[in-house]
């Protein structure tokens, strides 16, 4: 089998996940898919406009992997914000890894440092929507078995009818933890210790992004878009940014800018609305 980074485009006017519920979902669906598939997941992230997966797999399970996932995930959007199933226009990168070249190394260790040049967090472990503290990880989490909750529990809680095996680890904050299906040893083993795997975390290409933008801890995604709705409400008494008046809009514009030093990237992907306008919009007297 063949080893693979996949990697979806950065949405520019809008998020994949808009709150902790769509992450655990996405999660769960990461975890029936590598089961129903039979893909070796070896490293993944959920970032709020993107995703990354390194697979060990063929070229067609990779393909059908992240297809499959953007269907899922898709309709399950759909239904709960009533969208357009916009995951679907998504583009996506597939690209080749390999053991001798230490690319696979690289990429699974770019992936895990997503989080950090986000300046969500300061390292990769400290992120839970992924893998980032699978590897090299002495502690351990609270969980119970899959197998200990009922039936009709378990398709609540991954909405879907797919079994499990019982053995997979339910984490406290409702999914699936990657450690029940990621091969964590055979991931250890290319890099060897955890010094070696620290040196690829810190000379990754997201790493010394980080490092040139010398940038504070930001506010993420799901939190200024829980602050917008709320400021919708309290501030103009609308369910929502499209009922907003144009002054309306750029005085919630600029208060999210102010409260949480949001750039216009960020601005656009937390209230949809496109870039040209959000520069407009900040330029409003």
């Amino acid at each position: 089998m063949k080893f693979f980074l996949v990697t979806t485009d950065h949405l520019k006017d809008r998020i994949w996940f808009r709150d902790n519920e769509d992450f655990r979902v996405a999660m769960n669906y990461v975890a029936i898919l590598s089961y129903t598939l039979g893909v070796n997941v070896l490293a993944f992230i959920l970032m709020s406009n993107h995703v990354h997966f390194v697979f060990q797999c063929e070229s067609p399970l990779a393909k059908q992997f992240i297809d499959r996932f953007k269907m899922l995930y898709g309709t399950y959007y759909k239904r709960k914000y009533g969208t357009s199933e916009f995951l679907r226009k998504v583009k996506v990168d597939i690209r080749e890894l390999r053991i001798e070249d230490e690319s696979l190394q690289r990429g699974i260790a770019y992936v895990a440092m997503n989080s950090v040049a986000a300046n969500i967090c300061p390292y990769p472990y400290m992120y839970q929507w992924g893998t980032g503290n699978c590897f090299f990880n002495l502690s351990s989490e609270s969980f119970s078995l899959l197998g200990s909750i009922s039936v009709r529990a378990q398709i609540k809680l991954l909405k879907s009818n797919v079994k499990l095996p019982d053995s997979y680890k339910v984490g406290v904050d409702g999914y699936i933890l990657p450690s029940s299906y990621i091969k964590v040893k055979f991931v250890e083993s290319l890099f060897r210790t955890s010094n070696s795997y620290r040196y690829f975390l810190n000379n990754s290409s997201k790493a010394r992004k980080h490092l040139d933008s010398n940038a504070a801890p930001s506010f993420s995604d799901q939190i200024i878009t829980a602050a917008a709705k709320e400021l919708c409400r309290s501030l103009f008494r609308s369910a929502g940014i499209e009922q907003l008046q144009t002054s309306q809009k750029a005085e919630l514009i600029k208060q999210l800018k102010m409260r949480f030093s949001a750039d216009i990237n960020q601005l656009c992907r937390v209230t949809g609305i496109s870039y040209k306008e959000t520069v407009s919009l900040l330029e409003y007297i």
